[in-house]
């Protein structure tokens, strides 16, 4: 026997093992899920081109670059957002419950205007006299915040990008009443009661919290540049997400039981080698989701479990190969570096095909499809480290150990030869 080799073995199985049981429920938690499995809110919108005009790609992407200037105002983690047939924006949200809220800082425009006179329309509805207008909301700085009045009352604290020009409007105006519209309704008017030179000034007071915070969100997402028109809203409660996602674990760890049960049974000590690469193979995935980040989406979590099925497949091929070889006459040692050099082109060009498979789907495919599709390719990927590089490794260093030398235990018939 030699105790180097099976020195190094046993001391990769440990930290495989050892290094999964530690950390892999912290992993899990840093995942980020997607809509189907934490619940949240998705969202359709349909971009309007103004009459007349054929949108072009780079309105569409100017469209979506402040669609998603919105939705990082909201501090949404891993929101998916994607173009679908042509001229509609997908948005999906997970973990958001405000789905009232959440549309209107996406989809609607601050439009802000101080007016300096107003009048009652019919039905006693107060307007603003248009040629009285003296500042937009343009002209405000993109970092409006939430504040309090000197009453304690919520407003909303804005700078305005030309200080001169609002100095001039305060000392002009001063000791009068000016009018502030939001989206055409009148939400304050005050009286000026000091000039203000640093450009500094407060909107309010306003019903809640909520609506301030609202406010200073579209404020400093700035305008849409084309207008977009809401096709569809739809809420998933957490709770159905919760479901799904316990569902599919108990379904992914019953199949994993039962392929490690499998590979024992009929390659014995190759099987229980494969069974601690596949330990591998599932804790990289997981990391590699957690680290980029990548939102894991109900079809993701199936495109891993169906990985885990392909890394086992690597391995079955490399084994049948060695078992061929000890038949033929080769030692063990022998047949375990000619089978694995053997299997390595077929399993290289299965993957490959499945590879590329994934990649048109991502290409191709528009929301859960292209995060089957991601989950698959690093499946992919992942599998060949493992399932060629770490249980070749492996199940070499465990043969050189002569601890078992018979083929037996390597899933090949007793005396090596076929009968």
């Amino acid at each position: 026997m030699k105790f180097g080799r099976l020195g190094a073995f046993l001391t990769i199985a440990i930290i495989i093992l050892s290094l999964t049981a530690g950390t892999v429920l912290r992993v899990w938690k840093a995942i980020p899920l997607g809509l189907d499995l934490k619940g949240g809110i998705s969202v359709l919108y349909d971009i309007q081109p103004p009459k007349g005009k054929v949108l072009t790609q780079g309105d569409i992407q100017a469209a979506v670059q402040a669609v998603e200037t919105r939705v990082n105002s909201l501090g949404v983690s891993s929101p998916i957002i994607n173009v679908e047939n042509g001229n509609e924006i997908s948005v999906q949200l997970a973990g958001v419950s405000n789905q009232q809220n959440a549309e209107k800082v996406i989809g609607e425009t601050a439009q802000l205007a101080i007016y300096r006179q107003v009048t009652v329309a019919k039905g006693g509805q107060i307007i603003p006299i248009k040629t009285s207008l003296l500042i937009t909301g343009s002209d405000i700085a993109n970092h409006a915040s939430v504040g309090q009045n000197q009453l304690g009352q919520t407003v909303v604290d804005v700078t305005f990008k030309n200080k001169e020009k609002w100095s001039n409007i305060t000392k002009r105006y001063l000791g009068k009443t000016i009018y502030l519209f939001l989206n055409g309704r009148l939400i304050n008017s005050a009286q000026i009661d000091s000039v203000i030179e640093d450009g500094q000034t407060s909107i309010g007071p306003l019903n809640s919290f909520q609506e301030s915070q609202t406010l200073a969100r579209q404020l400093n997402a700035g305008a849409l540049p084309l207008p977009l028109k809401l096709v569809s809203s739809t809420s998933i409660g957490p709770q159905l997400g919760a479901i799904s996602l316990k569902s599919t674990m108990d379904a992914g760890l019953i199949s994993i039981g039962l392929i490690f049960i499998f590979m024992m049974v009929i390659y014995r000590v190759a099987g229980l080698i494969a069974t601690i690469a596949l330990v591998a193979y599932a804790y990289l995935t997981l990391l590699v989701f957690a680290v980029f980040p990548i939102t894991l989406t109900l079809p993701g979590l199936a495109a891993l479990i169906l990985g885990l099925g392909i890394a086992v497949d690597a391995n079955i091929i490399a084994y049948e190969r060695i078992k061929d070889e000890i038949q033929n006459g080769r030692s063990l040692k022998s047949a375990v570096l000619a089978g694995s050099k053997r299997a390595f082109r077929t399993i290289f060009d299965s993957n490959a095909a499945t590879f590329i498979a994934a990649m048109v789907m991502f290409w191709l495919g528009q929301g859960e499809i292209r995060g089957f599709a991601v989950a698959l390719m690093v499946g992919i990927l992942v599998s060949l480290l493992t399932a060629v590089l770490l249980s070749r490794t492996m199940l070499t260093l465990f043969t050189r150990a002569n601890l078992v030398r018979s083929p037996f235990w390597y899933g090949a018939r007793k005396g090596g030869l076929p009968k």
